[in-house]
C-alpha cells in the first residue's frame, strides 16, 4: 500500500487560454520538505462519482525540490476526469497523491544535454533547468551545455516562454529553442518538428568536436567514455520514438537517450 500525502494548492496561474493550460504549486503541509529528484512525478489518486471507482494520474513534477512544495502543469482534456479536476481546483483546495516516482532524471555526472519537449512535456524540463541553474545556490551544470528544443503548434501553447529565455540570456551555456509546427506568419522563430532541429544541432556539434580533436593539442579524456553528450525526451508517444529512432540512427547509443512518455 503506497503512502498517500495531502497536497493544498498554493498558487494557480493560467499559461495559455487558448489551450487551456495551468502551472499549479502545491505545499505538503504535512511534510517539513518533499523529496525527489527533478524529472520525476507523483501520481494524483480521487475517487471518480461517474464510475464510482478510484482514479489515478501520473504528472511530472515541473519544478526543482524546494521546502515541500511541487508544482504541475495540466492541460485541460475534453472530457478527461482528472484534467478538468486539477484545472478546476482552487487555490486551497486539496488533492490526495503518491510520490515521487520515476527514473527520468539527469544522469551524473553532468555532461552535455539535449532537453528535447513538446507540449506539456516541458514539465520535467523546467525542473532539469531549476535544479542545474538555481536562483539561490551554485550553478550545477559544471558548464556543460545545455539545448532545450521545445516544439509546439501555435504561439499560444509556448510554455514557460519568459522563464526559459531569461535563463538562456543569464547563462551562454543553456540554449533555448522553440519550434512551431503550424505558427502564424507573423511568428519570427524556427519553425517545423523537434527532431529536425535535434538533428541539425548534433550534427553540427558533433563537426565541432571533429574539428577540435583534429588539431595538435589532443582533447581531455572524458570519464563518461561515450556518454559525453545524453538527450532527455518527454512528450507524445509519436514525438518521443521519432527523436529517438533519429538519434540511434545517427550513430548513438541506446543508453544516451532517455525518455518518458507524456500520453
Amino acid at each position: 500500500m503506497r503512502q498517500l500525502y495531502t497536497a493544498r494548492l498554493a498558487t494557480k496561474l493560467l499559461l495559455s487560454d487558448v489551450a487551456q493550460c495551468f502551472h499549479l504549486e502545491f505545499a505538503v503541509d504535512e511534510l517539513p520538505e518533499f523529496a525527489f529528484k527533478a524529472g520525476q512525478f507523483v501520481s494524483c489518486v480521487a475517487d471518480d462519482p461517474k464510475t464510482g471507482k478510484q482514479q489515478t494520474r501520473a504528472y511530472s513534477i515541473a519544478s526543482a525540490p524546494r521546502e515541500n512544495m511541487f508544482d504541475i502543469c495540466v492541460n485541460r482534456v475534453e472530457g478527461g476526469f482528472f484534467s478538468n479536476l486539477l484545472c478546476d481546483l482552487e487555490e486551497g483546495d486539496t488533492l490526495k497523491f503518491h510520490g515521487a516516482h520515476g527514473l527520468f532524471t539527469l544522469r551524473q555526472p553532468p555532461v552535455d544535454s539535449v532537453f528535447i519537449a513538446t507540449g506539456t512535456g516541458i514539465a520535467p524540463m523546467r525542473g532539469f533547468a531549476q535544479w542545474l541553474f538555481p536562483e539561490d545556490g551554485p550553478n550545477r551544470s559544471e558548464g556543460k551545455d545545455v539545448w532545450l528544443v521545445y516544439g509546439t503548434r501555435y504561439e499560444s501553447d509556448i510554455y514557460y516562454q519568459d522563464y526559459f529565455e531569461q535563463l538562456a540570456a543569464k547563462h551562454p551555456n543553456f540554449h533555448y529553442i522553440a519550434t512551431l509546427s503550424r505558427g502564424q506568419e507573423s511568428w519570427t522563430g524556427q519553425r517545423g518538428y523537434v527532431q529536425e532541429h535535434v538533428a541539425r544541432l548534433v550534427a553540427t556539434r558533433a563537426e565541432q568536436k571533429v574539428l577540435v580533436g583534429a588539431g595538435d593539442v589532443q582533447p581531455e579524456r572524458n570519464p563518461n567514455g561515450p556518454f559525453e553528450i545524453y538527450a532527455y525526451i518527454c512528450g507524445l508517444n509519436d514525438m518521443v520514438s521519432a527523436s529517438r529512432d533519429r538519434l540511434v540512427g545517427m550513430g548513438w547509443e541506446k543508453k544516451q537517450v532517455v525518455f518518458e512518455r507524456d500520453d
